[in-house]
C-alpha cells in the first residue's frame, strides 16, 4: 500500500507537458553529445606526442576532465605502449642539464652500457 501511494506521488511530480517533455529530452541529448565530443577529444589528447598533450591539457578548465571522465583508466590505456620485458628501449634524445646540447640514447648504447634512471633523489 505504502509502495503504491509513493509510486502515485512520484507520477505526479513527473507529470510534464509535451512540449517540456521534447524540450529536455534535446537538452539531454546535446549533453550527451557535448560530452561524448569532449571525451573523445581528451582521448585523443592522450595518444598524441606529450608536447601536443601538454599544449591540450593547459588549456583545460581546472580539474574538469578529471571529474568528468575516468581519467587514471584513459591515462592507462593511452600510454600502455609495446613494449615487453627484454625489448630494446625506443631511442631518444634530451638536452643536458647545462643546455649545451642534445644526448641520443642510441649514440650512449654504442659506446657503453646505458643505465637509464627516472625518479626522484630528494
Amino acid at each position: 500500500m505504502f509502495a503504491a501511494m509513493r509510486r502515485d506521488k512520484f507520477k505526479l511530480r513527473l507529470n510534464l507537458s509535451p512540449t517540456a517533455r521534447k524540450r529536455l529530452g534535446i537538452a539531454a541529448l546535446v549533453l550527451a553529445v557535448a560530452y561524448l565530443a569532449f571525451g573523445s577529444y581528451i582521448w585523443w589528447a592522450m595518444n598524441q606526442p606529450p608536447e601536443t598533450f601538454g599544449r591540450v591539457m593547459a588549456k583545460m578548465p581546472g580539474p574538469v576532465p578529471f571529474l568528468l571522465f575516468p581519467f587514471e583508466t584513459f591515462w592507462m590505456s593511452a600510454r600502455a605502449g609495446t613494449l615487453q620485458l627484454g625489448d630494446a628501449a625506443p631511442d631518444f634524445s634530451l638536452l643536458k642539464l647545462d643546455k649545451t646540447e642534445r644526448v641520443q640514447l642510441s649514440t650512449l648504447n654504442k659506446q657503453q652500457p646505458v643505465v637509464l634512471v627516472f625518479g626522484s633523489y630528494t
